[in-house]
């Protein structure tokens, strides 16, 4: 199996690259992912650690849920929503290094290898990370 991509498949990449992105698009989804990629949040941690209104919360936290992003815990009456994609806490680990100049605190479990499905919409496929690794080296940090 070649390691390089073939025009078309990188175009396939690229479109789904893009749909991915477009999850990270707005300052209030990105502080929401990067909130619950630290560790598990209940919603009202979230309402109240943030600022959001109920509604707007429910409305972010159900797209991102049925982009196959973050995933939902019960216990009791309370509902904890915690990152389930590997994709999303590599970016979010990357980001924080970049941006806020720390070291990332992010404890979401991140599966370097295996297929990850993208289910925001469209026929976006499945990614394997290790793909994605030919592209951006991330090096822990000590």
């Amino acid at each position: 199996m070649s390691s390089a991509l073939s025009f078309e498949e990188m175009q396939d990449k690229a479109v789904e690259a893009a749909d991915f992105m477009r999850l990270f698009s707005t300052p209030s989804r990105l502080m929401l992912l990067c909130f619950i990629a630290q560790r598990e949040r209940s919603v009202g941690e979230i309402q109240e650690e943030l600022g959001f209104k109920q509604p707007a919360l429910s409305q972010q936290l159900a797209d991102l849920r049925q982009a196959g992003l973050v995933e939902t815990r019960r216990q009791s009456r309370q509902v904890y929503y915690s990152i389930c994609d590997g994709r999303v806490a590599l970016v979010m680990n990357t980001l924080m290094q970049i941006f806020c100049e720390a070291a990332p605190t992010i404890d979401t479990p991140i599966a370097l290898t295996g297929s990850v499905t993208l289910q925001s919409g469209g026929d976006a496929g499945s990614v394997m990370l290790g793909e994605m690794a030919r592209w951006a080296r991330l090096d822990k940090m000590d």
